[in-house]
């Protein structure tokens, strides 16, 4: 399932818009609190579709039923683009737990690369939902890979994929390979490069949110 925020008008189209716009990029301060708008947007919406159940609060004055979350989502993202969604996420569901991944390409003489990891921090994962972040999802490898990772775990019960702008053949990939997740886009984008860059897209969101890195 694919859900796309910005199929009707909100508050999420103008943040979008901010994210793509070359003058506004300037301030990374205001790329990085986009992105968490984005992510607590998307973790409301989320909320709508997780488990509750119905608990008695004792207030001052009584009892009151209270519709309440069964259990937890545990929170991933995807080093260090990642960082800003996640951080949204985290306001709201703020008890959740936390995985971090590493993922980058890792480009090839040729103009080709491999995705490569090299560090996982995880939680108890086995029967959790899983909300996994990524500012964009261009050919959907890296975060297809991070999810292999994360399943080899635990047994996964839910997976819920936030992105800001995602590529319409990443999104396929994505589901091609994970065909029970539940993929929440600020917009989708219909054009990729031969080098993997969503068009019209919005650029680097690592070196947008925190500074060019240097290339090895």
């Amino acid at each position: 399932m694919v859900i796309n925020l910005s199929d009707q008008h909100s508050l999420i189209s103008n943040w979008v818009s901010e994210l793509r716009d070359v003058e506004v990029q300037n301030d990374r301060m205001r790329f990085r609190k986009n992105l968490e708008r984005i992510g607590e947007v998307a973790a409301y919406e989320i909320s709508k579709t997780l488990a509750w159940e119905e608990k008695e609060i004792t207030t001052p004055l009584g009892i009151a039923n209270c519709k309440m979350l069964k259990s937890q989502p545990v929170l991933a993202t995807i080093l260090r683009a990642g960082l800003g969604l996640h951080n949204g996420l985290l306001n709201y569901f703020d008890k959740g737990e936390n995985a971090f991944i590493s993922a980058y390409r890792k480009h090839k003489p040729d103009g080709t690369f491999e995705i490569s990891i090299e560090y996982l921090s995880c939680p108890e994962i086995d029967g959790k939902v899983l909300i996994i972040s990524d500012p964009m999802i261009a050919t959907g490898a890296s975060l297809v890979k991070a999810i292999q990772y994360l399943k080899a775990e635990g047994v996964i019960e839910e997976i819920h994929i936030v992105c800001a702008i995602a590529c319409t053949v990443g999104i396929e990939f994505v589901l091609r390979e994970q065909p029970k997740a539940t993929i929440w886009c600020g917009d989708i984008d219909d054009e990729i490069t031969g080098k993997g860059y969503i068009v019209p897209g919005l650029g680097d969101a690592g070196d947008l949110a925190f500074g060019q890195k240097m290339q090895s």
